[in-house]
């Protein structure tokens, strides 16, 4: 699995709230282009976020759903977009105390054309995407995203 760590100037609960909120998914996750629907159980384990993937006009409809979850420390997910494929997708959350925690995106192809590329060439393209998904996500950490009022 291609595995990417960035320490965030903000507390884990603060990017967990980021997280949860699965309407926000496609703000942080590149390639995700536009949300469809959330499940109202978001992100207990086998729920489901229905996205796009792509630029338009070339969007390709799939889903996400929630293998395994720990609430505030990890998430589990069997992302889809075929015709592309599948990928197991691994957030964890490290509590690091003085407004500071690690995030950790843990991902590989599963299932699909993806699963044929030689994880040589897989794994750095991977690790760039997921390197500006973590930027995305520390952003919208420290700007607010995700608390309700």
């Amino acid at each position: 699995m291609s595995t990417v760590t960035q320490l965030f100037n903000a507390p884990a609960a603060d990017v967990w709230k980021v997280i949860q909120e699965g309407w926000l998914y496609s703000g942080w996750v590149v390639g995700a282009s536009r949300i469809r629907s959330v499940d109202d159980h978001w992100p207990a384990e086998g729920s489901r976020l229905h996205h796009s993937v792509g630029s338009w006009p070339f969007l390709i409809d799939d889903s996400s759903r929630v293998t395994a979850v720990e609430s505030g420390r990890r998430l589990e997910l069997l992302a889809r977009g075929w015709p592309l494929g599948e990928a197991k997708v691994l957030i964890t959350l490290e509590d690091l105390g003085d407004s500071q925690c690690r995030v950790s995106i843990a991902e590989d192809a599963v299932r699909g054309p993806g699963k044929l590329v030689p994880r040589k060439l897989r794994d750095p393209l991977i690790a760039v995407r997921n390197r500006e998904t973590l930027r995305r996500l520390e952003l919208m950490a420290l700007g607010g995203a995700g608390r309700r009022s």
